[in-house]
């Protein structure tokens, strides 16, 4: 138990302060992209959720603190992030319904994986899988946010483990890069449908950054485009609903 940050950690607050989370004070930090994530997430009271690749738990502490009754596991491959990510729980009240697991997304949801990973037992699956080409991006020389932002599994990888996860129409959110996105529907193969692809501009005329992708495991609904996100104005002030995401903690519509 910490009760305050030791010198390689820093303690931050985000949503406009209802989250308090320790972090590495150097390498991969929470930002926009976990909190966008966890507001494309359609969850509602009583559900289970996991969030893949959690880091510190940024993403499903945010989902956990927004729809009450959720409970959420944590998914981490680095023990000490995972460690993190359970202490954050606890400092924020959500230790009671929010844990945190270290595991390999290849082994959860499978006959000997981890015991609190089980398939077909989760009605919602969120991630933000390392995403740069490596191609075409230097590797970072920090360990943590090398790992974060290059990926060692391809992104089928991560939709493959949400699928083990879910139940029959069961959600996968996930966040991706907008040039990424015909991938990312590759990847989704036909056991995927009800596809909802919501576009993230960084302001009006620019092209989308990022794209929120919702996909439900089972369903044949066609897939659908919804209002874009443009996070701020021409002058660079956050938009009303960047904000109303960003600090208040907001849903976007499902």
């Amino acid at each position: 138990m910490l009760e305050s940050a030791p010198p390689a950690l820093t303690d931050d607050a985000v949503l406009g302060g209802r989250l308090r989370l320790l972090q590495p004070a150097r390498g991969h930090r929470a930002g926009h992209d976990a909190i966008l994530l966890a507001a494309a997430v359609p969850a509602a009271p009583g559900e289970r959720a996991a969030d893949l690749g959690a880091g510190i738990g940024t993403a499903g502490l945010a989902v956990a603190a927004r729809v009450p009754g959720l409970s959420m596991v944590l998914v981490e491959i680095d023990p000490g992030l995972a460690a993190l990510a359970a202490e954050n729980a606890r400092r924020n009240g959500l230790d009671d319904r929010v844990s945190a697991a270290a595991a390999d997304i290849g082994d959860i949801g499978r006959a000997n994986g981890p015991p609190e990973l089980p398939a077909d037992r989760f009605d919602q699956v969120l991630c933000n899988p390392p995403f740069l080409d490596p191609g075409r991006h230097a590797a970072s020389p920090d360990p943590d946010k090398r790992r974060a932002h290059l990926p060692e599994r391809p992104r089928g990888d991560w939709i493959a483990a949400a699928l083990r996860l879910l139940t029959p129409g069961g959600t996968l959110t996930l966040i991706e890069r907008a040039d990424a996105l015909a991938g990312v529907l590759a990847d989704l193969d036909v056991r995927w449908g009800a596809i909802e692809i919501v576009p993230v501009h960084p302001r009006p005329g620019a092209p989308a950054s990022r794209v929120l992708v919702r996909a439900r495991k089972g369903r044949r609904t066609p897939l659908a485009l919804l209002p874009a996100l443009v996070l701020a104005d021409v002058a660079g002030r956050p938009s009303e609903a960047a904000d109303a995401v960003l600090r208040s903690g907001a849903a976007l519509p499902a």
